[in-house]
């Protein structure tokens, strides 16, 4: 759109979508199609709208001055996941992710975001900014799931006023840990055994911190088994994942971003390690996030190359590297002819798709003897979590979801793995709304390792 045509608009939306997409990454997609086989949302619906290749032709056309981001517009960009699995397929290397950042950051800036948005925004700012009152807000659920509240609740179906995927979720809720990893684990500061190959910072993240307790202290226990000395710098905050993906907050994202840079830089740590692909997946790039912002690039640069994913670093290590890698599908072990179980694993899209680490979580599962496992087939493909997504598009988290379990099926598998909170929730979503929650455990691939090669 040329500065004339700017500036006839009426439409404040337009006007800065203008401002904001980055008109290169617009005209890099030679719309060659490669990536709508790998788009969840292009497969459940099959309209080109719907795939990225028809989100970057009506963002191009709003740019353009063709057409007025109106709600149809609108409804496609929020209808995308942001899963990013267009990404690594595209021979144009075009920063999807970014422009999707772009346009959701113009629409929140424009529009009034729908009522569960802005209820979350709400209490999500002012909780995840200090990890102190995340932990105080856990204890009240806390108190809710131990106390006989939750008992009483479901038995008194005092639940059936909340939307239907609102009481699924408080179904498949993990139980909450006010204590977080510091007190569960009792400190900060823990020596490697054995030859010490680095010194590690953990980014303890928020729902990891107090749904997820355990896997912080096994992802403790697994690096120091590893050789590693483990940090938990105190000053670290939320990753911003929250704030930045949606466009909600990007200002508070960037905030976040350089408290996080600070912290992990003073504790003087050779890498920083996530067992969250949605939080890693924002922390290498904050880079990108603090581009803007001259005196951070390079801390941020620095930063973002030492964020590895648990799995990377614990391969690294010869205590893991050296164990033998059982087949596909193996039936066993010499000492145990028969397999004790069948396990599989869903990709967190993120881990994937930006930190293009998936070979690392496979690569410790298959070093666990005993256990058969079996690939999933389109793994790869999102399982409909996506932060907030199968809240504020339910339909479609199922409708993805209930798909993802029949490749379950397939697999014949009883215990699911994967290596983000929010796909391990849903799994558990699919795993209940298919019936088969007595036969069918979901685990974050670290707890499933530590506890089968930790004794």
């Amino acid at each position: 759109m040329s500065q004339q045509q700017l500036e006839k608009t009426n439409n404040p939306l337009q006007k800065e979508l203008v401002k904001t997409l980055d008109y290169e990454q617009l005209m890099n997609c030679m719309r060659c199609g490669f990536c709508q086989p790998t788009c969840p949302t292009y497969q459940e619906t099959g309209l080109e709208a719907a795939s990225p290749r028809g989100r970057i032709a009506l963002m191009k056309a709003v740019a353009d001055g063709i057409m007025e981001p109106d709600e149809s517009f609108q409804k496609q960009m929020n209808l995308c996941l942001g899963c990013r699995a267009c990404e690594p397929v595209c021979p144009s290397d075009v920063k999807y992710g970014q422009l999707l950042e772009q346009t959701k950051e113009a629409m929140h800036a424009h529009n009034k975001p729908p009522v569960a948005v802005k209820g979350l925004n709400r209490i999500a700012r002012p909780v995840f900014m200090k990890h102190n009152r995340l932990l105080r807000m856990s204890k009240l659920l806390q108190t809710y799931q131990r106390s006989g509240l939750q008992g009483f609740a479901r038995k008194k179906n005092l639940l059936r006023w909340l939307p239907p995927q609102m009481q699924m979720m408080e179904r498949i809720l993990p139980e909450a840990d006010s204590q977080g990893v510091v007190n569960r684990a009792g400190g900060r500061h823990f020596l490697a055994k054995g030859e010490k190959l680095g010194t590690v910072g953990l980014f303890r993240g928020c729902i990891m911190d107090v749904l997820f307790t355990e896997t912080n202290v096994n992802t403790i226990r697994l690096l120091t088994e590893s050789g590693y000395d483990v940090i938990i710098p105190e000053s670290q905050g939320c990753c911003g994942a929250l704030f930045a993906h949606g466009g909600s907050d990007t200002a508070t994202a960037r905030d976040l971003a350089k408290q996080n840079i600070e912290a992990f830089r003073d504790a003087g740590v050779d890498y920083i390690a996530s067992n969250a692909g949605g939080c890693g997946a924002l922390l290498v790039e904050y880079d990108h996030l603090l581009k803007e912002e001259s005196e951070w690039v390079e801390p941020a640069k620095k930063f973002a190359k030492q964020v590895k994913d648990i799995s990377d670093l614990l391969m690294r290590s010869q205590r893991w590297s050296n164990l033998p890698v059982m087949p596909q599908g193996n039936c066993g072990t010499a000492e145990s002819s028969e397999p004790s179980e069948t396990v599989t694993y869903q990709d967190s899209c993120h881990l994937r798709n930006v930190m293009r680490a998936s070979n690392g979580p496979r690569q410790l599962i298959r070093r666990i003897p005993g256990i058969r496992y079996k690939e999933l087939e389109g793994a790869d493909v999102c399982c409909g979590s996506a932060g907030i997504y199968n809240i504020v598009q339910p339909d479609m988290a199922n409708s993805i979801v209930d798909r993802k379990m029949d490749a379950v099926r397939e697999t014949q598998a009883s215990i699911i793995l994967t290596s983000n909170p929010g796909c391990l929730m849903q799994m558990k979503v699919g795993v209940e709304r298919d019936g088969v929650a007595e036969q069918v455990k979901v685990m974050h691939v670290v707890d499933y390792f530590a506890e089968k090669m930790l004794k």
